[in-house]
C-alpha cells in the first residue's frame, strides 16, 4: 500500500518525466516540488517505490523513471483529469458540428483527436447491430430510374441509384415510400431483411417489380456492414514519440484491425474512459505503447469507442481530458441529427 506522501512523490517522478523526459532525482523533486519533506526523506521514499516496483533506475548513478505498474498507481490515483480550456471546447465543438453525415464525423473526429493530443487517434464506426433505420427516401431521376436513400439514427446515410426495365410512376414510388418507412421506422439494421421479406405479396401485381428491385438494393446496403471499421490519423507523431518497442512494431499492430477493435473494445462497460498501459496490452507490437479510450453513443445508447495510442510517457491527465470531451461531443452531435 502507498501512503499519500509517497504516492506524491512518484505524481512528481511521473510529471516530471513526461515534461523532460530525462530520469529524474531527488535533488530535482526536491527543487521542483514542494513535497514538505527533506531531500533524504525523498530519496527513503524514492527507495521505498523502487523496491515496490513503482519506479525504476535506467542505469546506475541515474535517476528514476516510472515503471508500468508507476503509470498505472498514478492514473488510478488520479483526481481529475485535466478539462479543456473554453477556447479548446468550442473550437471542438465548431468543428464537429460542421460534418454532413457520419463518414464526416468519424473523419473530423480522428483528426481532432490526433491534434488535440499529439498522439495516434482511433475511431470506430458506429455498429450495425447498435443502428436503426431512421428514414428511407425514393427520389425519381429519370423515367426509368430513382435514387434509393437510407438514413440510420446514427448518422449514417446510404446511397444507391436503382434501375427499372419499365418506366416508374410517381404515385408508385410515393406508395413504396410510405409502405418501406411504415415497415422499417426504428427497425435495427440487422433485423430489416425479415421484416421486409413478405413486403412485395401485400402490394399490387403492377408494383412488385418496382418494389423487389428497390428491396434488392436495400439488402445490399445493410451487407456493406462498417462493424469491423476503425480508421485512425496521426502516425506521424509516433515518429517524435519516445516508443521502448520499435516503431515497425507498433505500425504493423496499427494496420491490423482486428488488433485495434479488440484493445478498444476489451471493456465490460463502453461507456467508460479506460486506460490500458504498456504491459498490459497484450499484444506485444503494442506493449510499449498506452491506450486511453471512451465510448460515444447516441442518446443513451453507447455505439462505439474512439481513442489515442501513444508512448507509455505520455501526459495522462490531458490525454484522457481530450478523449473523454470529444467523445461526448460527438455523441451529442449523433443525437441530434
Amino acid at each position: 500500500m502507498v501512503d499519500d506522501r509517497k504516492l506524491a512523490v512518484l505524481r512528481a517522478i511521473v510529471e516530471d518525466y513526461v515534461s523532460t523526459n530525462e530520469p529524474v532525482g531527488s535533488k530535482a523533486l526536491a527543487e521542483r516540488h514542494n513535497l514538505g519533506v527533506s531531500p533524504a526523506t525523498i530519496r527513503n521514499d524514492m527507495a521505498m517505490l523502487e523496491e515496490q516496483g513503482y519506479i525504476a533506475q535506467p542505469h546506475t548513478s541515474a535517476g528514476r523513471v516510472p515503471t508500468d505498474k508507476g503509470y498505472r498507481l498514478f492514473v488510478d490515483r488520479l483526481s481529475q483529469v485535466k478539462p479543456l480550456s473554453g477556447a479548446e471546447r468550442r473550437a471542438i465543438e465548431s468543428f464537429l458540428a460542421g460534418a454532413v453525415d457520419i463518414d464526416d464525423v468519424v473523419t473530423r473526429t480522428v483528426r481532432l483527436l490526433a491534434q488535440l493530443t499529439r498522439q495516434v487517434a482511433v475511431v470506430q464506426y458506429p455498429t450495425l447491430t447498435s443502428s436503426t433505420v431512421r428514414h428511407i427516401e425514393l427520389v425519381p431521376l429519370t423515367e426509368r430510374r430513382l435514387m434509393f436513400v437510407l438514413i440510420t439514427n446514427t448518422g449514417r446515410v446510404e446511397q444507391r441509384v436503382v434501375e427499372s426495365a419499365e418506366a416508374i410512376e410517381e404515385s408508385r414510388v410515393a406508395h413504396l415510400r410510405a409502405m418501406l418507412n411504415a415497415c422499417l421506422d426504428g427497425c435495427a439494421l440487422v433485423s430489416a431483411p425479415d421484416r421486409v421479406a413478405d413486403l412485395p405479396e401485400k402490394l399490387p401485381a403492377e408494383d412488385r417489380p418496382l418494389a423487389a428491385t428497390v428491396l434488392s438494393v436495400l439488402l445490399e446496403s445493410l451487407v456493406e456492414r462498417h462493424d469491423e471499421k476503425i480508421v485512425f490519423a496521426g502516425t506521424a507523431n509516433l515518429a517524435v514519440a519516445d516508443l521502448s518497442v520499435g516503431l515497425r512494431e507498433v505500425l504493423e499492430a496499427l494496420e491490423e484491425q482486428v488488433v485495434l477493435m479488440r484493445l478498444l473494445g476489451e471493456t465490460t462497460d463502453q461507456s467508460a474512459l479506460t486506460v490500458r498501459i504498456g504491459s498490459e496490452n497484450p499484444y506485444t507490437g503494442l506493449q510499449g505503447t498506452s491506450i486511453v479510450a471512451a465510448g460515444y453513443g447516441s442518446g443513451d445508447k453507447q455505439l462505439a469507442r474512439l481513442g489515442v495510442l501513444g508512448p507509455t510517457r505520455m501526459d495522462y491527465p490531458v490525454t484522457m481530458g481530450a478523449v473523454r470531451a470529444v467523445a461526448r461531443y460527438v455523441s451529442q452531435i449523433l443525437a441530434a441529427s
